[in-house]
């Protein structure tokens, strides 16, 4: 896994747990310079490319949360990633709104039961 990948995962994990543990966070760009030197950004409205150009940023992570909702966009050169949570209401609307075929399915065969010996167990028809 590169460096890149490797940082945003870890920004978007640390987000996670700061939005789980109740923090309600402010928008965030961190700007990540090419010796490795970092700077963070609060609350800018710039795209997070101009900005990168502007400061000469090796990668920069824009972290941003509106009510449980976690997103992290990241830019390293010409690579890009986007990361996101879930919002509660949709994983659950997404979980029920189609049930999976083999649960509408009506009198599904079952296989007779066997014992090690190949037997028939009692009471299981073949």
């Amino acid at each position: 896994m590169s460096q890149f990948l490797r940082n945003a995962v870890e920004i978007f994990d640390a987000a996670e747990l700061s939005s789980d543990a109740g923090h309600e966070a402010t928008d965030l760009t961190i700007l990540i310079g090419p010796w490795g030197e970092v700077s963070l950004v609060a609350e800018c409205d710039w795209p997070l490319d101009t900005l990168q150009a502007h400061r000469g940023a090796a990668m920069a992570f824009r972290v941003s949360q509106q009510d449980k909702h976690v997103r992290l966009e990241g830019r390293a050169g010409s690579r890009t990633c986007l990361f996101e949570t879930a919002k509660p209401n949709g994983v659950a609307r997404t979980l029920l709104a189609d049930p999976p075929a083999w649960l509408l399915r009506q009198n599904v065969a079952m296989p007779p039961l066997l014992t090690t010996g190949g037997q028939l167990l009692p009471g299981a028809s073949g």
